[in-house]
Formats: structure tokens, C-alpha cells, sequence
């Protein structure tokens, strides 16, 4: 196993990492931007309005995003058990 192989495994568990991470956290920091602007709107400063909106759009989104992280990480996993003889010998 060379140094090069361990980068490019870091390298895609990193990459799957931002791909599942980016699909959580893009819709709720979406959600958390409309409801500061709400906020600054009406002058609430109410700071958990926010925290039930991000909740149900995470929950939402792990619902409906839920079978394709599922299938990267089993695709990535499986990429990576099958690629075991090949990285000893």
C-alpha cells in the first residue's frame, strides 16, 4: 500500500463526506438565512425561532435525501472492501 493510495482514499471518504454533509446542511442554513432575515424584518430576537424550521427541513430532507446517502455510503464502502486484495498485493 502505497503513501499514494492512503491520499486517495482520504480523498474520496472526504469527498463522500462533503457530498452527505452538503445535502444536510445547505437546506438549513437556507432555512436559518430566511428566518434572520424575518427577524430583522420585524425586529424579533427571539433566537429559537429558528431551531424548530432548521429541524423539520433536516428531518425533511433525511426522509427524502435519507436512500441516496444510504447508497453512496454503501457504494463507497463497497468500493473500498473490494479493493482490499488489490491495495495488499
Amino acid at each position: 500500500m502505497t503513501p499514494e493510495s492512503v491520499v486517495t482514499i482520504g480523498q474520496n471518504a472526504l469527498y463522500v463526506t462533503l457530498m452527505i454533509i452538503s445535502l444536510l446542511l445547505l437546506p438549513a442554513l437556507g432555512v436559518g438565512l430566511l428566518i434572520s432575515m424575518f427577524q430583522a424584518a420585524t425586529q424579533i430576537n427571539e433566537q429559537t425561532l429558528s431551531f424548530i424550521p432548521k429541524l423539520l427541513v433536516v428531518f425533511a430532507v433525511l426522509i427524502f435525501g435519507g436512500p441516496w446517502i444510504l447508497h453512496t455510503i454503501m457504494n463507497f464502502t463497497t468500493r473500498l472492501i473490494e479493493d482490499i486484495p488489490q491495495m495488499i498485493g
